[in-house]
């Protein structure tokens, strides 16, 4: 042999020994009785048994692959072997196994020396393929070490390929190859033995970012090993093929499955033989759901190219089931404080099964929308006095197949399992395929299986699904726990347990099956600003407040007429408080002049003098007790409080003021008045001494007239004694 075909005979080994990888032994899988194999595997019709074919690719009609067979009757072996360098190849395809004569596929991407494998653009005018860098040079730059493998694009013009372009990722030091374009056409995965990685070679991928390929990225140590990781493949669905002998397998090098999931892979999966076996397996392309498809063995002599088609499909990694809730519970989160002696909480959601008290549990029918209101009802007369929140809750099922059937069972047991219940909005679902976690498999959306040990196993549902908006088929699953017993005395306990039923149920908020869009929370109210008044009746139209409906109100309330542009309702109200449990006594009373529909609602200041007076209120307070001392003499707290009274009004020349004085029941009612009407005039001479006008300011002494709390205990006859102040005149 002359210097030359050594040199050949050398590179071309090389080149292969990379491109199919060293193989380790590992133990062979074995096939379980009785069962059918996962996959048919025949030899593809277009393969030969004297050279070497890899790397199927489908192309519009056509599959391309790589071969070292020559295409011409003209021998002109370059190798010991007489198998020449390997060329990007062509078959066409009409239906399955209707297969034409091979040929070149393409005379613009043919070289002296290796080109291929090849992956496509999802719209079928960008290719990328592997070559060596070197074509054009003298033979011994051509057999140099440093002519490593690169990968190229070429686009297609309509005729053949042209603009062949070199990636910047390649270098002289290290090979780049094998490369796999992502559906999206975001990514490009490729093989290379560059320095840094895990192994003999690694898997990584460069991202298209502002119109050109970024920095290579290794794939990890899920995916790379010590060993040798290559031929990259995804299809539509998203689901990653390679091929590696460093992760354990049946034998030599194997494909694995993965997946990207949170942006992370998750561990690589070994495919069930015989698409894998104890030589040398690689270079898979599938459909999105790997029903049927090709991949490169060395099982028979030479490489050659396989086509598979999956009987039972091989559930690679699944979800565990979430179990749809319709039960929660429903709680009162307790910032506005509610006195449970003469009030209540009632619970609505919808149907006619409400709750009472402020933790409840409610189960619903199953999903759908469901309103949601807490409520506050008076003890004595059961009326409306507070409405707290109003939820709209959307109950959904989780998106997901869903596997019915018993937790657990006795072995022996013929057990139901249906995938009917799989809630999948905008897919349409094709198949079900079942793994029952003892070896067996079946099909369909009702089957049944018996277990013949007993333990825990782990059942899988697969289902193929089609996108109803973009026709793309993928596959998606759960898996389930199942626990099988000896015999039934075994299963009593558990029984027993589940038919009792513990009514511990999560809460409503934090239940992941369920929505919460609030429609009314008092409590977010309460924290802008808001007061609490005694609502006598809403209308549409504007009423006289002078009218005859109003007449029975004593003197000592003022009604207010407010507004709500939302609405469009008027309300019309009495009083104004800081807590809502201020407003019981006003409602009370307000209930027994007959107006039916009366309630405590809350208000959102917006006027700016009415804000600041709310907030001078709240934070300097305004309790008779701290106001006087036992000579009836102003303290520093009223002093403090009647200073800040001056700059407020200051800030508001325009407006009024009202300073009223209440007390508790304690004494006569007409002692009680007139001490709580000379306190008020106290407050007004201070601030008429300090500059305002006497015609802005009212004294208002009402005594006991107006209370807050019951009197029956001296903490809330404090409550009573208070001094309220209310702007007037605006």
């Amino acid at each position: 042999m002359n210097f030359k075909l050594a040199v050949v005979v050398l590179f071309t080994a090389l080149v292969q020994s990379y491109l199919f990888g060293q193989s380790e032994t590992y133990f062979l899988q074995t096939k379980v009785e009785g069962q059918p194999e996962a996959y048919s595997v025949k030899k593809a019709s277009f393969s030969t048994d004297k050279y070497d074919e890899f790397s199927p690719v489908c192309y519009k009609n056509s599959i391309v692959f790589c071969s070292n067979r020559p295409l011409t009757k003209v021998l002109n072996y370059s190798t010991e072997e007489n198998k020449g360098f390997i060329k990007i190849n062509a078959v066409d395809s009409v239906g399955q196994g209707s297969l034409q004569t091979v040929r070149l596929f393409s005379k613009n991407l043919n070289t002296k020396l290796n080109d291929g494998p090849v992956t496509f653009n999802s719209k079928g005018d960008t290719i990328y393929f592997s070559r060596n860098i070197l074509i054009d040079r003298k033979l011994s730059e051509l057999s140099s070490v440093r002519n490593k493998l690169g990968i190229f694009y070429a686009i297609f013009d309509g005729k053949d390929w042209i603009k062949i372009r070199e990636l910047r990722i390649n270098s002289e030091w290290y090979n780049v190859t094998t490369p796999w374009i992502s559906p999206d056409g975001e990514r490009l995965y490729f093989t290379s033995d560059k320095p840094g990685g895990y192994g003999g070679s690694d898997l990584y991928y460069c991202q298209w970012t502002n119109n050109y390929w970024d920095e290579p990225v290794n794939l990890g140590a899920v995916i790379n090993t010590k060993g040798n990781e290559s031929y990259p493949f995804m299809n539509a669905a998203g689901e990653f093929y390679f091929s590696s002998d460093g992760h354990p397998g049946i034998g030599g090098k194997d494909i694995f499955f993965s997946r990207l999931a949170d942006s992370s892979w998750i561990e690589p999966v070994c495919l069930d033989a015989p698409v894998n076996s104890e030589y040398d397996d690689f270079g898979i392309f599938t459909d999105t759901i790997m029903s049927e498809g090709y991949f490169s063995s060395n099982r028979d002599r030479s490489v050659d190219i396989f086509h598979f088609s999956t009987n039972y499909p091989q559930i690679f990694y699944n979800t565990i089931q979430k179990e749809n809730n319709y039960c929660f519970t429903f709680r009162d989160n307790g910032s506005i404080l509610i006195d449970t002696l003469n009030l209540k909480y009632r619970w609505s959601f919808g149907d006619e099964k409400p709750a009472t008290g402020s933790i409840v549990s409610h189960c619903f029918p199953g999903p759908g929308n469901y309103i949601v209101r807490l409520d506050i009802i008076e003890r004595e007369t059961g009326k409306l006095f507070f409405t707290k929140l109003i939820d709209n809750l959307q109950i959904r099922d989780f998106e997901q197949p869903y596997i019915e059937s018993p937790d657990f069972a006795v072995k022996g047991d013929n057990i139901s399992f249906e995938g009917l219940k799989s809630y999948l909005p905008g897919f349409r679902i094709l198949s079900y395929s079942w793994d029952f976690g003892d070896k067996t498999r079946a099909k369909g959306a009702k089957v049944t299986h018996s277990f013949t040990k007993n333990g825990e196993y782990s059942v899988n549902l697969e289902l193929s699904l089609r996108s109803d908006s973009t026709g793309i088929i993928k596959k998606t699953g759960v898996s389930k726990k199942i626990l099988i017993f000896n015999d039934s005395q075994e299963i009593s306990p558990l029984m027993t347990k589940v038919n009792s039923g513990d009514g511990v149920y999560p809460d409503v908020r934090k239940s992941n099956n369920s929505v919460i869009k609030t429609k009314y929370l008092a409590e977010a109210e309460s924290h802008r600003d808001a007061v609490f008044c005694v609502e006598l009746l809403s209308s549409k139209t504007r009423l006289d407040v002078s009218s005859g409906i109003f007449r029975n109100i004593p003197d000592i309330y003022t009604i207010r007429e407010r507004f709500d542009p939302q609405d469009g309702e008027y309300s019309y109200t009495v009083e104004q408080y800081l807590n809502l449990m201020s407003a019981l006594p006003a409602y009370r009373r307000m209930a027994l002049l007959g107006f039916k529909d009366v309630k405590v609602k809350m208000f959102v200041l917006t006027d700016p003098s009415e804000k600041d007076l709310y907030n001078l209120i709240r934070i300097n307070g305004a309790f008779a007790d701290s106001y006087f001392d036992f000579a009836e003499k102003l303290t520093s707290n009223a002093l403090i409080m009647l200073d800040q009274i001056v700059k407020y009004m200051n800030k508001y020349p325009l407006l009024g003021l009202e300073i009223a004085v209440h007390s508790d029941n304690t004494g006569s009612p007409e002692s009680n008045t007139t001490l709580s009407q000379k306190r008020a005039q106290l407050l007004i001479d201070y601030l008429i001494n300090r500059g305002i006008s006497s015609r802005r300011l009212v004294a208002k002494g009402y005594g006991g007239a107006k209370p807050i709390a019951s009197n029956m205990y001296e903490k809330e006859r404090k409550l009573n004694r208070r001094i309220d102040f209310t702007i007037i005149n605006k």
